[in-house]
């Protein structure tokens, strides 16, 4: 049997850089595989000789190839993977605060999550102050652009970019963009537990949570902790690059997440399971959107082809917490209309509307609870940024007019 060659021989052979050959992977040009231990990439000699001899593949017109490497996370398949750990598995076991320890350390911290993530008071009168000057309506991802800033105002050592001082800053731009947002009309002081995710649950709630919909939450926000790159991750990625300080690292990816083809897609299934009073209607709201020639929220997604494992796990969660919920039987109905048309399957901004029908949080909760946890995969990324000290500037092809 032929034995595979390193990334770097392929390269060589092939005249490219490896950054080059990771594109050919991602756009099905080479095949690759894991070496002993899944660190190291392993490639086809037979199938890099065929590439060498037609010659280097053409990129389509108008695209060029971005591909940056990155020790983060892994999405293959129907699987998702945190630094070679299991996301599903993580979700099931792990509190948030261990889960952003492993994205930004490379280690699960021994002694479970770390206490604090906290900001200073004056950051967190500051960013509460920010957010409370907003009309009533704002929605929570809204009022977190605005808090960022003002957290970022009240913090003198932001520009200090040590992995340390980034892992501070990190703990403390979480805990303050919680511990800031208004708390939901009628919720009871303080949350259930001093963790991020008791701690969000009044501010996006005002009835307690079952033990078992609180777990729930928490599997949420490790699931939605990082994915490689989504656009609110490039964003992210390409403004540390020039060092730009946590903060502005966060706020730039809270400008993109916002888009109706991201995080705020959430808000659209939200919306969508909202119009039904009763199963009943759900075949009238899905066809509704249908007619009008829109796509049905939280259904497919451009990663994974047979289903979003992510949402896989947290319907379950949710079941496992509210089997008799009225609201996750709507939910229930909608998945069977959306079977019924043919339609692709759930992603997690479905199973995040449903985690927030269920619980009756408030509106644009989904939207939230995933800026908090992309919020750890922004600052993973940035550390890697920050220590290749090497500006992102992709090219872009000039399709303009020429000159006459």
């Amino acid at each position: 049997m032929t034995e595979w060659i390193s990334a770097a021989e392929a390269a060589r052979q092939l005249g490219v850089k490896q950054a080059t050959l990771y594109s050919y992977v991602s756009r099905g040009v080479l095949t690759r595989r894991r070496g002993t231990g899944g660190k190291i990439s392993l490639f086809d000699p037979a199938e890099v000789g065929e590439l060498a001899r037609r010659g280097r593949p053409r990129q389509p017109p108008g695209r060029t190839g971005l591909v940056i490497e990155s020790a983060l996370t892994e999405i293959g398949g129907d699987t998702l993977r945190f630094r070679g750990l299991d996301a599903l598995d993580l979700a099931r076991d792990r509190a948030f605060e261990e889960v952003s320890a492993l994205l930004w350390t490379g280690s699960l911290p021994a002694g479970g999550a770390a206490a604090g993530w906290r900001a200073t008071p004056e950051a967190v009168r500051a960013g509460s102050a920010a957010q409370a000057a907003l009309p009533p309506g704002t929605l929570p991802l809204e009022r977190l652009q605005v808090i960022v800033p003002a957290l970022a105002a009240a913090d003198p050592l932001r520009l200090h970019l040590d992995p340390p001082a980034v892992i501070a800053a990190g703990q403390a731009i979480i805990g303050g963009m919680v511990d800031c947002l208004p708390t939901a009309a009628r919720a009871s002081r303080p949350g259930p537990g001093d963790g991020i995710a008791g701690r969000l649950w009044p501010k996006l709630c005002s009835d307690p949570p079952p033990a078992r919909l609180l777990d729930a939450l928490s599997a949420a926000l490790v699931l939605l902790a990082d994915h490689e790159l989504a656009a609110s991750t490039l964003a992210a990625r390409v403004a540390a690059s020039v060092r730009a300080d946590p903060y502005a690292v966060v706020a730039t990816g809270l400008g993109a997440l916002g888009g109706a083809l991201h995080g705020g897609a959430s808000l659209g299934a939200e919306a969508m399971l909202a119009a039904a009073d009763d199963p009943a209607d759900a075949p009238r709201v899905v066809g509704d959107l249908l007619r009008r020639g829109e796509r049905v929220p939280g259904f497919g997604h451009f990663v994974y082809r047979a289903g979003d494992p992510r949402a896989g796990l947290l319907l379950a969660l949710i079941r496992l917490a509210v089997p008799a919920a009225p609201r996750l039987a709507v939910a229930d109905a909608v998945l069977a209309e959306t079977h019924r048309r043919a339609l692709p399957e759930p992603n997690i901004d479905f199973a995040l509307a449903v985690l927030a029908s269920c619980a009756g949080m408030i509106s644009g909760a989904g939207e939230a609870v995933f800026a908090i946890a992309r919020t750890a995969g922004w600052l993973a990324h940035g550390l890697e940024e920050y220590a290749a000290r090497t500006p992102l500037r992709p090219r872009a092809v000039y399709t303009g007019p020429q000159p006459s």
